[in-house]
């Protein structure tokens, strides 16, 4: 089996696949096992971070010696020391790391391309694969990142901004007066108490962003290719936006863990399976 873990600033998202020895490069050979989503914790030792992942494995009555390889992306420097350590104690394996270097098979047109967030490559070949292109990834993340992809299956660039998370915790601490509220759909955008005011604000305001950088970006690839993207929706709050949205087309929730399939299955070799299967358990 195939463990792929993506490191956010918030949320850590394990997938475990299930791998057909014979022909792991076909999609249809793989399948999604089990997957979770844990916080993320930036001080938490390696036995910590070992402890846990035991304990899910255990509530689906898995065993981590079922585990023959580890692909791990991660925007978090400071947990990958630690979740290196934690494949080679509670796993007895060497990971890989999305990094520069790692084969892709998607040429990423941007000026340092070593800047580029490894959940955004990750998304990026994810979606070519599943959707073709020109596409345009919306992650819904601490970060809320827009990501483009031709019709070639090229990286072309993208942008980044403040999350709906982070825009309401900003508003909350330096306005003293306004309260922290759940974020959520109003029934209406005219609110009559103070609540519903900060409600449709937060929300109405982050679909006016998303959908004012999407209407642009797709003016601008229109220039280059008329052919409409599709607009592709993943991250905890990609649901909610999908609803008023006026270009995100659908969600997909498992777009980054199917990535780090896609890439690993472009990054295995012979020798790396062999010493797994070598190895006693």
């Amino acid at each position: 089996m195939l463990l792929a873990i993506d490191v956010g600033n918030t949320n850590t998202v394990l997938g475990l696949f299930s791998l057909d020895a014979s022909s792991a490069t076909a999609a249809n050979q793989t399948s999604l096992v089990a997957h979770w989503r844990v916080s993320t914790h930036r001080t938490q030792t390696a036995d910590e971070y070992g402890v846990l992942f035991v304990n899910l494995f255990n509530q689906h009555k898995l065993s981590t010696g079922q585990v023959h390889h580890i692909i791990i992306s991660s925007v978090v420097p400071p947990v990958e020391n630690t979740l290196q350590r934690v494949c080679e104690l509670y796993f007895d394996i060497q990971p890989i790391f999305v990094e520069p270097g790692i084969r892709t098979g998607m040429p990423v047109l941007v000026d340092n391309p070593s800047e580029l967030g490894a959940d955004r490559l990750v998304n990026a070949v994810a979606a070519f694969a599943k959707y073709g292109g020109p596409t345009i990834v919306v992650d819904f993340g601490t970060a809320t990142t827009f990501d483009v992809i031709s019709a070639r299956g090229e990286y072309l660039g993208g942008a980044i901004t403040p999350g709906l998370g982070i825009s309401a915790d900003a508003l909350f601490a330096r306005a003293a007066r306004l309260g922290r509220v759940d974020i959520r759909r109003p029934a209406k955008v005219i609110g009559t108490n103070t609540v519903a005011h900060l409600q449709s604000g937060l929300y109405y305001g982050y679909i006016g962003l998303v959908d004012g950088i999407l209407r642009r970006m797709i003016a601008e690839m229109h220039l280059a290719d008329p052919t409409p993207p599709h607009v592709i929706a993943t991250g905890g709050l990609a649901g909610m936006i999908l609803a008023d949205s006026e270009f995100v087309q659908q969600q997909d929730e498992m777009l980054t863990l199917d990535g780090l399939r896609l890439l690993f299955e472009k990054n295995r070799t012979d020798d790396v399976a062999a010493r797994a299967a070598r190895r006693p358990r």
